[in-house]
């Protein structure tokens, strides 16, 4: 086994966020030593590629399951309100970058495209009223539009209005600075950047296979060239697990006590997608509507317009398969290998408490073409068997950690986990994910180097990348609506009437 020179910072993994962070930091500090390791022959194949994950600028415009009803009949848009700035930094980095030239052309991975939230009956009528009203009332939300009559959403989405009867109760909201990411697109050129203006070095075909102390201060990571079978240590200050599906298996191998009692349950996305292009033209719009009984938040249906490798492309989903692997890519021993002592009580407790998500599981993967779509035809009342095909997205890892009541919960975002002194980081979990890589990456930032990030040099460079970083939009409306703007006309967004 060989030892390699020590760095600043080893990642393992190589999407998004072990992207996000390592140009984050070369940008503030270009002093810093950073090696990316990525055990397949590409980056951004996993969660990142555009074909597996939701492709959607997450801003909370148009999803109903981050504004719940609350039992005196408000409605709660609290993390509403949080997911809209977690995006909000995402954009202002991604303008630093187009302003800087490092990222060409910003139509390369963001386009503007409306969202909508779309309900029908009576009772969710009502309610999508009442989160228009609380939503709208709030400048972050002001230019949110409501309707109910046809003749507004045929023009909003005609798509889906198509043959519809005249007295069907239904409404919508829209958003028209909705926008379409593709964070595949958009992660390789992070990589790009990152090796040929910052010569960091990516090790493609490498994976992490443990993560040992190496003294009082600094970590080595155990690497495998996956095509010598060689072994390597590298050491470094700081080890971020940003690999997707693969971080818990990796985490649950480091000696640190902050692991104890994490599980995850992998669950599979699946899409329909449109092969006929002059459907696929007939909508512009991102239209979710509301999750069925039992169903957990990731599911809620919606008919998203989508550009993939700067192509647009319209789907449908999405739907859950199950597999015991954590990455597509993965082995179907991941999920019996990632049970231990430690994480039984979770694992049970999860299980236990969730009944009705086993049961909407297995129904889904019941599911044929035809059940498919008659989910889609709730949407598009014509829609034809022929035009759409089943195409299997990524992985996703729920993060399972302990509870004193339950056993275990099941959490549906993600969670950064991390040593006492900051030396290991880890990211578990999913959505929103990759719409607010800037925001964790921040956090991850703060955990890894906290006497560098309170230093004015540091500071006076975040202030530049992302003006909101370290403030709340709320405590100044007039200054984040002009940072808005400027984002806005370097990304190229516009709205679509």
């Amino acid at each position: 086994m060989k030892i390699n020179k020590e760095y600043d910072l080893i990642c393992a993994g190589g999407g998004i966020m072990s992207a996000t962070l390592a140009l984050m930091l070369k940008i503030i500090d270009p002093d810093k030593k950073i090696i990316i390791f990525e055990r397949l022959e590409k980056v951004s194949q996993e969660s990142t590629k555009a074909w597996n994950n939701a492709g959607t600028g997450h801003s909370a415009f148009c999803e109903l399951n981050y504004t719940p009803l609350q039992d005196d009949g408000s409605v709660d848009i609290s993390k509403a309100i949080n997911v809209f700035q977690q995006f909000e930094r995402s954009k202002q980095f991604w303008s630093f970058l187009v302003n800087q030239g490092l990222i060409k052309d910003p139509h390369s991975f963001i386009h503007s495209v409306p969202h909508h939230a779309w309900v029908r009956g009576k009772d969710n009528s009502e309610f999508l009223k009442k989160r228009y009203e609380a939503m709208s009332s709030h400048f972050m939300f002001e230019t949110m539009k409501y309707a109910e009559d046809h003749d507004t959403l045929r023009k909003w989405f005609p798509l889906i209005m198509r043959d519809r009867s005249d007295d069907e109760v239904m409404a919508a909201t829209r958003m028209e600075l909705g926008t379409s990411v593709d964070f595949g697109a958009l992660t390789e050129q992070y990589f790009n950047i990152l090796e040929e203006e910052f010569d960091v070095l990516v090790m493609r075909k490498h994976e992490v296979k443990d993560i040992d102390p190496d003294g009082p201060e600094d970590w080595s990571a155990i690497v495998e060239n996956l095509e010598t079978k060689e072994k390597f240590y590298y050491d470094s200050q700081h080890i971020f697990i940003g690999a997707g599906g693969g971080a818990l298996p990796l985490l649950q191998k480091v000696e640190i006590e902050e692991k104890e009692g994490y599980g995850g349950f992998p669950v599979s996305g699946q899409w329909l997608f449109c092969k006929n292009r002059n459907i696929v033209e007939q909508h512009d719009a991102k239209v979710y509507s509301k999750a069925g009984v039992d169903a957990p938040p990731m599911s809620v249906p919606h008919l998203d317009a989508r550009y993939i490798d700067g192509k647009k492309e319209l789907l449908f989903g999405p739907f859950a398969g199950f597999s015991t692997k954590f990455l597509k890519e993965g082995s179907k021993m991941d999920l019996p290998k990632s049970i231990r002592f430690d994480n039984i009580p979770s694992m049970w407790g999860v299980f236990w408490h969730n009944l009705p998500l086993t049961k909407y599981l297995i129904e889904q993967v019941q599911m044929d073409h035809e059940d498919r779509m008659n989910d889609l035809q709730e949407f598009v009342k014509n829609a034809k068997p022929e035009d759409w095909e089943l195409k299997i997205a990524g992985q996703r890892v729920q993060i399972i950690k302990r509870d004193q009541e339950q056993g275990g919960i099941l959490e549906f975002g993600t969670d950064v986990v991390h040593s006492k002194d900051g030396k290991i980081t880890a990211l578990l979990g999913a959505s929103p994910g990759a719409s607010t890589a800037v925001h964790i990456m921040l956090n991850v930032l703060k955990i890894a180097f906290p006497e560098k990030m309170e230093t004015p040099a540091y500071q006076r460079k975040l202030d530049q990348m992302i003006p909101f970083w370290n403030k709340d939009v709320r405590d100044d409306e007039s200054g984040f609506k002009k940072v808005q703007a400027k984002c806005s006309e370097a990304l190229k967004l516009e709205a679509r009437h």
